[in-house]
């Protein structure tokens, strides 16, 4: 495809892939903040009582790399001494690719949260704060060359990977990529399922990307409570072996070949770096690329 097609061709991947499902509520006065950083909601959808997703405008001087995460927030209640009012402001991964015309974000939903008890009530029309200084360390520049690119996500661990494989360099550097996600039921699994399905059935990144790129891409779910077609830690499912048997892999992951990016809690983080230095690999960074990265912004 000519480069001067590509925008166009990218914003229209953008649409096709936004196709979430819209809930219907009662129509009210968008909410406005008084905050030199602000984008405005454009989409939210409701996956369950626990998690949701939503979109907004994207400030046209942001830039930022498929896999990294912002600030972003609410403003909090006015302090009754002083009168002023700080903002309540959260790390979020940016669940949308580099190249999308917006932003998309995916998050738990905690009630007594200070900020995702009022966040999870946002509307198309309302503002929300964000820091336009996006980082990250679950980026490509973070690992070596490889030719199996490892995703492991627990929950909302998956919107960096969102990102990550809606981009085209994901199929451009690795003959195989593999989004392994962890849940505790199957709802909960909903967003990133039909996410893959709607990145492997999409005909424009297909253009883009090439031919057969969705063959590249395997979706590896798990849970840990409700009974679903594969149960299992994807922590003890890669001890034991049934991942590789699973995806017929021989030997296991491997230095030479593999590379991995890790997204989840602090407990399945640290999980995880021990599995994969148990294999040989070594912890990358920005500065110092390696086989293995591990976002440490969203733990606790």
């Amino acid at each position: 495809m000519p480069e001067d097609q590509m925008p166009e061709a990218l914003a229209a991947a953008s649409s096709s892939l936004a196709e979430l499902p819209r809930p219907v509520a009662p129509a009210a006065e968008p909410a406005r903040i008084d905050w030199p950083d602000t984008v405005t909601v454009t989409h939210v959808a409701h996956w369950t009582d626990r998690l949701f997703s939503f979109r907004t405008t994207r400030p046209r001087s942001l830039r930022f790399r498929s896999g990294e995460f912002v600030m972003i927030g609410l403003m909090g209640d006015t302090d009754p001494q002083t009168g002023k009012t700080r903002p309540l402001l959260r790390a979020y991964s940016i669940a949308s690719p580099d190249w999308d015309d917006e932003l998309e974000f995916y998050s738990i939903k905690v009630q007594d949260g200070p900020l995702t008890s009022r966040l999870q009530h946002i509307r198309p029309g309302d503002e929300i704060i964000l820091k336009p200084k996006p980082v990250g360390t679950l980026v490509h520049d973070a690992l070596l060359p490889g030719k199996r690119l490892w995703f492991f996500a627990t929950g909302t661990g998956i919107a960096p990977y969102a990102s990550l494989i809606r981009e085209p360099q994901t199929y451009h550097d690795y003959d195989e990529v593999i989004l392994t996600h962890t849940c505790r039921e199957v709802a909960e699994l909903e967003y990133g399922r039909r996410l893959v399905d709607e990145v492997r059935r999409d005909e424009v990144l297909g253009e883009l990307i090439g031919e057969g790129f969705a063959d590249k891409l395997v979706y590896y779910p798990t849970t840990t409570r409700e009974q679903s077609p594969r149960m299992g830690r994807i922590t003890t499912l890669l001890e034991d072996g049934t991942v590789f048997g699973d995806l017929g892999i021989e030997g296991g992951l491997s230095r030479v070949t593999d590379r991995a990016m890790v997204c989840g809690s602090l407990p399945f983080n640290l999980d995880m770096k021990a599995i994969l230095e148990g294999h040989g690999l070594r912890e990358g960074a920005n500065s110092e690329p390696a086989e293995y990265v591990v976002e440490k912004a969203f733990v606790g």
